[in-house]
């Protein structure tokens, strides 16, 4: 009959495999917030827009003549 060798992981081994693991969710949480925070800033933008001259706005998408 074959036998199965398991290879234990060290202690450092699963140490360095959990720190990866953080890093890379740190790092996906924080380029999720600058997404977050970008589409806020654009969101912004387009309400100031419509707040202080929507009719001017919506009639720049409205089509003119043989356009």
């Amino acid at each position: 009959m074959p036998q199965q060798f398991e290879q234990p992981q060290s202690q450092s081994q699963e140490t360095h495999e959990d720190d990866a693991l953080a890093q890379a969710a740190t790092q996906a949480a924080d380029q999720s917030q600058d997404q977050s925070d970008v589409l806020d800033s654009i969101l912004d933008d387009i309400e100031s827009t419509l707040e202080t001259n929507a009719e001017e706005y919506v009639n720049s998408f409205v089509q003119k003549g043989g356009e």
